[in-house]
């Protein structure tokens, strides 16, 4: 079978390192539980109902007029306020004018001038408000993404994506934490600060997208924009217990996001998505930001999930990376059991090997023109990074940590054109051969979106390369969707990532449809 080719066998120098992290992160974890304890802040609880609603039954109440935009959106800036000091993924809204453009939904709604089903048609999100990440703009608002020399910078219009959901009628009300140039996977910035696991502050949120991750958690607001380049929508989603779907390469713009792609090699990696506590709202939001691609996406064809071919790993193998956590298999294994007793399926177990290299494949293929520096410092040089990590330590630098060790090691490795670059280049496209001829028009595979639970803060330092499991569908360009499947033992988020061929989205958001009903999707942070 063609997802059973084998590589050759690991170096034993990287056996060896692999170990010795394994043994380094043990002893790590031992010291952060030591310090962190096991319990956080506490949160309050949801006490609107509205706010647990699918954005899809939002929209409905209002152009019902059981409800109104008004109250919707002061029920999200009240949710806001009572969460953000113990999460701080919350970091600039626009609630005026949020407060202003409900009233005019309001308005429009009782003006009668349209029908009930004309507003569906034509405006189906009218006065449902959304926030997005601190990288993707929002005209009067800051575009930052974390980086201090960009505190003061302000974004001239909306990104498309915020502009085709307020065509449809949606009300964005601000923006959320993000990682220093939305590339870590830990939400932390010194403009903002650090943002906290809703299910227990102790723990991280993900990155990039993890301040909308957690504000989706925490009932903030009623979907969320999120965008991915490595994970940077599912691991979010993944740790904060939601729905996160990164689509086709290629389908949803860019446009108006920083930083921007500087080759188009990299612009097809990236993705923009919705993010949500329920996967019903996946497929509409989906067909709005998709624009005028939407149509190659056949959204609106039936899925029968029972007809799909169902494939699944349990782990990459990945030298460097932590080993699958067994609750996250054994959740695997109970979504397998699922489709078997409900559909009749026979869910086959794969091992594509060539998922050993996604670190090596992700990293080669993500070389930049400029370097990662160049965006974050005003005098990118060795020497300089260097400096800046000595003032990190002493907590004088602008720049976070993880970011400037990021910065040195991209002196390092393959240069765009040289010959490890294009052998990576090659590897990438034989391994989506691999999906494309085990998938076709009509499978999907079950996968990790990430080998552990939320992680302590800054334990992430000691596991860097856990993103394997989301960076490598970046490079190939496929859609995934990351589904929650209950809590731990320890009370955090597990779930997995649904995959499907190229322009095949629906096929991952059925599925994440089906998981959501059979498995009880987002549960509310820390209910009693």
């Amino acid at each position: 079978m063609s997802s059973e080719i084998t590589n050759k066998p690991i170096g034993l120098k990287l056996r060896v390192l692999h170990f010795v992290r394994l043994a380094i992160a043990a002893v790590a974890r031992f010291f952060f539980t030591l310090y962190y304890g096991t319990e956080g802040e506490k949160l309050p609880p949801i006490t609107d109902d509205i706010l647990k609603l699918p954005a899809v039954d939002v929209a409905k109440k209002i152009r019902r007029k059981e409800i109104s935009s008004v109250e919707v959106v002061e029920t999200c800036i009240r949710r806001i306020r009572d969460v953000n000091s113990a999460l701080n993924c919350f970091v600039e809204d626009r609630f005026n004018l949020a407060l202003k453009e409900a009233k005019e939904a309001d308005d429009l709604v009782n003006s009668g001038t349209k029908t009930e089903q004309e507003l569906a048609i034509d405006v189906p999100f009218l006065g449902v408000p959304f926030t997005t990440k601190d990288c993707i703009g929002v005209k009067g608002l800051h575009l930052t993404a974390g980086v201090v020399l960009r505190k003061d910078v302000i974004a001239e219009e909306d990104a498309d994506v915020i502009k085709l959901l307020r065509h449809k009628g949606a009300i964005i009300i601000g923006l959320t934490n993000v990682p220093e140039l939305c590339m870590w996977w830990e939400t932390h910035n010194h403009i903002h600060g650090r943002t906290n696991n809703p299910y227990n502050t102790t723990r991280i949120v993900g990155g990039s997208s993890g301040g909308e991750g957690c504000l989706q958690a925490a009932a903030g607001s009623i979907f969320g924009i999120g965008s991915d380049i490595g994970g940077s929508i599912r691991m979010p989603a993944y740790f904060n217990g939601i729905f996160g779907h990164k689509p086709s390469r290629n389908i949803v713009s860019n446009s108006g996001q920083y930083p921007i792609p500087q080759t188009e090699l990299l612009d097809s990696f990236l993705g923009i998505g919705p993010m949500t506590r329920h996967a019903v709202d996946l497929k509409p939001l989906l067909n709005i930001i998709a624009g005028d691609n939407s149509k190659k996406l056949k959204l609106d064809n039936k899925v029968d999930v029972s007809k799909l071919k169902v494939y699944y790993q349990f782990s990459n193998d990945a030298p460097l990376t932590d080993l699958v956590d067994p609750e996250i298999v054994a959740a695997m294994k109970k979504v397998v059991e699922f489709l078997n007793v409900k559909h009749q399926m026979k869910p086959e177990e794969i091992k594509i090997q060539q998922l050993r290299k996604s670190i090596a494949i992700w990293l080669a293929n993500m070389k930049n023109e400029k370097k990662f520096g160049y965006f974050i410092m005003k005098n990118d040089s060795v020497f300089s990074i260097c400096k800046e990590i000595l003032k990190n330590i002493i907590g004088c630098s602008g720049n976070t940590f993880i970011a400037l060790v990021t910065s040195l090691f991209d002196y390092n490795g393959p240069e765009i054109g040289d010959d490890k670059y294009n052998h990576f280049l090659k590897k990438r496209d034989e391994l989506e051969k691999v999906f494309k001829d085990t998938l076709g028009d009509d499978g999907v595979l079950l996968y990790p979106t990430h080998p552990t639970t939320a992680p302590y803060h800054n334990e992430p330092v000691f596991r860097p390369m856990n993103f394997a499991y989301t960076a490598i569908i970046n490079c190939l360009g496929f859609p995934s969707t990351t589904v929650p499947l209950g809590l731990s033992n320890e009370g955090l988020p597990i779930g997995i990532q649904v995959i499907a061929n190229h322009n095949n989205d629906r096929l991952c958001l059925a599925m994440a449809e089906e998981l959501d009903a059979a498995f009880g999707g987002w549960r509310e942070p820390q209910k009693a």
